[in-house]
């Protein structure tokens, strides 16, 4: 997956010396578009989650990225454990969470997966793991980073189209 036709994300066009800035902004963005919603913890349809619903998603999606870059950085081609979205949804109650501690978290957990990207060079971010979705596939660092940038631009539209 290089391209999103959903929202347009290509990934090719974030280059590796941006995935720091890139990820670390998100503390902002979520926090600004989490501030706008409405309601944050109403569902605009029933199968489609709340902008805090998809707030609690980036989060944890920022952890376990940073998680997988670690694994990957220390041992050689591991396979990425799925992390269960909407099994975690559910038994974390993402929608009875407290919105102002979820941002506090997302924002650690950008900065925290920034500031893991930002040290790395050509030869860590051609390091490589097996990533479980959407198919089971070798993925490498650099993509790692630009996949996690797409989720985070994906899920603010998310936001935007649910408030």
């Amino acid at each position: 997956m290089d391209h999103c036709d959903e929202c347009g994300f290509d990934y090719p066009s974030v280059p590796a010396a941006a995935l720091p800035g890139r990820l670390h902004e998100f503390g902002t963005r979520y926090s600004t578009a989490l501030s706008a919603a409405r309601d944050p913890r109403r569902r605009p349809a029933e199968q489609v989650w709340s902008p805090l619903e998809y707030a609690c998603h980036m989060r944890d999606v920022l952890r376990i990225q940073r998680q997988r870059l670690t694994l990957a950085l220390a041992v050689e081609g591991p396979e990425f454990t799925p992390m269960g979205r909407d099994e975690r949804a559910v038994a974390d109650a993402y929608n009875e969470q407290d919105p102002a501690v979820v941002l506090g978290d997302l924002v650690a957990a950008a900065d925290g997966l920034a500031s893991a990207f930002a040290p790395l060079g050509p030869a860590e971010l051609d390091r490589t793991g097996v990533y479980p979705w959407p198919e089971r596939q070798t993925r490498t660092l650099l993509w790692l980073g630009r996949h996690t940038v797409h989720e985070g631009e994906h899920h603010l539209l998310d936001i935007r189209r649910g408030s």
